[in-house]
């Protein structure tokens, strides 16, 4: 009992190391990252995909309001996982930085200064009391002066760039995936249909247009472009990965409301 009391105590303040040196709310931020639906990020030769499983949580849900990939700025996309309102905030601090820096320097922001800077002011929020760290995590990923770079924010402020990367749910089972699949010389439109492949790998009913977000932004012209539902259409019926009408209807009567409609 003593022991459980000493770890609530350390629960309490997001500024208390315990003993052993953990912050215990960044880890438990984690732990509501991997309650969010899966977000892919590639990075190839040709630019960076982004993709995301935006499942509705329910058949009377508009799809299209569910949003999991995000423009932050011309050559910027970003993606999320765990909860939205959190995701949100930091994808609007990302957006008025790269304004302030197009404002400032008359240029694009760099896909490295723009995530260092976007996991500086997350790592403001583990070391400040009366607040809480957020429970979110983002793949920024982009093409600055011709390179393609692909960069994931942990709720501790920490970055990482990646050639290939999930966050979410099952982010161990799809790395796995991405590790055998993967190789350098990978084209931007086979980078796509690695991303659903991915996300396939843990979700047993296929997938349809809608419950799916693609996004790349290419070297050749370092632009952001969000998939339609139809190019996502094609691209899931090129791969074999479109769920049937059987799938919609099975995934429809295992709808419940155990999940928490804040994390996606």
């Amino acid at each position: 009992m003593q022991g459980q009391a000493q770890q609530q105590a350390y629960d309490r303040g997001i500024t208390i190391f315990s003993p052993d040196g953990r912050l215990y709310q960044v880890e438990y931020a984690r732990e509501a990252v991997k309650r969010g639906t899966a977000s892919v990020g590639i990075r190839t030769a040709d630019g960076v995909v982004l993709a995301a499983d935006k499942r509705p949580r329910s058949s009377l849900m508009e799809p299209a309001s569910i949003e999991k990939i995000h423009k932050a700025d011309d050559h910027v996309g970003i993606a999320s996982a765990g909860h939205v309102a959190d995701a949100r905030q930091l994808i609007d601090f990302a957006r008025r930085f790269a304004q302030i820096n197009h404002l400032r320097y008359g240029e694009a922001v760099g896909i490295e200064t723009l995530t260092k800077t976007v996991t500086d002011h997350i790592q403001q929020y583990t070391q400040i009391g009366g607040a809480r760290p957020f429970g979110v995590a983002l793949i920024i990923g982009g093409v600055s002066n011709g390179e393609p770079r692909l960069f994931e924010t942990d709720p501790s402020g920490t970055p990482y760039e990646w050639k290939a990367l999930s966050i979410g749910s099952n982010r161990s089972e799809i790395r796995n995936f991405l590790e055998e699949r993967y190789h350098d010389e990978i084209t931007l439109e086979e980078g796509i249909g690695l991303a659903l492949e991915a996300i396939a790998e843990s979700n047993d009913e296929g997938l349809t247009p809608e419950g799916v977000g693609v996004a790349t932004v290419s070297v050749e012209d370092e632009q952001f472009h969000d998939r339609s539902p139809e190019e996502i259409e094609e691209i899931l019926e090129e791969h074999d990965l479109l769920a049937s009408d059987e799938d919609d209807e099975e995934a429809g009567e295992d709808d419940t409301d155990e999940s928490d409609d804040t994390e996606q």
